[in-house]
């Protein structure tokens, strides 16, 4: 019986996969007279300190921050966890929940919830009059789903409702609200051609344009795709899981008007398994909503307990600032 169902489950999660990219695979003819403004960039935010660190290469990684990024890197995931994040950026402060269930040998269910506050800004008549304050809050909610579909093949799909809320308070209107659902899919294969060796590929927030008006006024969504390679190169000199040295490279691109690719990398040096300690380093060149330049961090997991924290060392030229530390916690259950 389990058996059925792992296959069933296999079969769906390729299916979604390819339902996700015939959808999208008419996107790019829609602007081909140029480029085009893209809406709810706050998708673009990393989201996880694990990826802060490693400068966003995280597609080809497997971890619970895998649902921010490649729904496929869950597939390896053995135990529940409850994982939160809070970030702040430039462009406003994130908090995202997470709740996995895994089932080995069936596959892996998440459920997760992000909320970003962009801020609020004052609302002015045409002399600078105060009438009132506007708030934008975007949530997102998104299930997951991942599953090893054979050997070291996994792949993994999102559903994700997505709000966009602009509100008033004072002397003006209520405001606006914008609503869609989007698409993430993505593949893993792990120890290719029996190397430390790990590919993936994604794409992510695929959709319909989100529209707080008219069709007219309805901008396309950040549609991105995603591939990326691992290498463990510390399985070169010691035959042990507890030591690792991990180095990531990905490229990412818009799945509309593509040209103007980012290049992430990042590294990572671990010991342990139940108790263990994570280095992290990792750089961005042309990264949307985060700032080019290197960043740092940390993990450290202690029995059912993961920390992880990362700082970006870039600064801002409109600040003169650097973005504040991001936080990860996890829980397993």
């Amino acid at each position: 019986m389990m058996a059925r169902s792992a296959r069933l489950l296999r079969l769906l999660t390729t299916a979604l996969i390819g339902l996700t990219v015939w959808a999208t695979s008419a996107a790019p003819s829609r602007a081909q007279a140029g480029p085009a403004s893209e809406g709810a960039l706050f998708l673009l935010l990393p989201t996880g300190a694990k990826a802060v660190a490693m400068g966003r290469a995280m597609t080809a990684l497997s971890g619970p921050e895998g649902v921010w990024w490649n729904p496929a890197g869950l597939a390896e995931q053995t135990a529940g966890r409850f994982q939160v994040h809070r970030g702040e950026d430039l462009a406003g402060d994130a908090t995202s929940l997470s709740t996995i269930f895994a089932r080995p040998g069936l596959g892996v269910l998440a459920v997760s919830y992000q909320l970003t506050d962009v801020g609020d800004i004052p609302f002015v008549d045409a002399q600078q009059n105060e009438l009132g304050i506007i708030s934008n809050r975007n949530h997102v909610g998104v299930l997951s789903l991942a599953s090893n579909v054979f050997g070291g093949f996994m792949a993994g799909v999102n559903l994700k409702l997505m709000q966009q809320r602009f509100t008033c308070r004072g002397d003006c209107d209520p405001g606006v609200t914008a609503t869609t659902v989007l698409l993430d899919a993505g593949v893993q294969w792990a120890d290719v051609f029996d190397l430390p060796l790990r590919l993936g590929a994604s794409l992510a927030h695929a959709g319909p344009r989100i529209q707080f008006f008219n069709e007219e006024q309805a901008d396309p969504l950040p549609t991105r795709y995603r591939l990326a390679a691992a290498y463990d190169v510390a399985r070169h000199f010691v035959d042990t899981p507890e030591i690792r040295a991990i180095v990531a490279l990905e490229r990412e691109d818009r799945w509309r008007d593509a040209g103007s690719a980012a290049t992430y990398m990042g590294a990572e040096l671990g010991a342990g398994l139940e108790q263990a300690l994570y280095v992290r380093a990792g750089y961005v060149w042309g990264g949307e909503l985060q700032l080019d330049g290197a960043a740092v961090g940390v993990g450290l997991r202690y029995d059912r307990i993961d920390l992880g924290i990362a700082k970006t060392l870039g600064t801002t030229t409109l600040a003169g600032e650097s973005e504040p530390v991001q936080v990860t916690l996890g829980i397993l259950f």
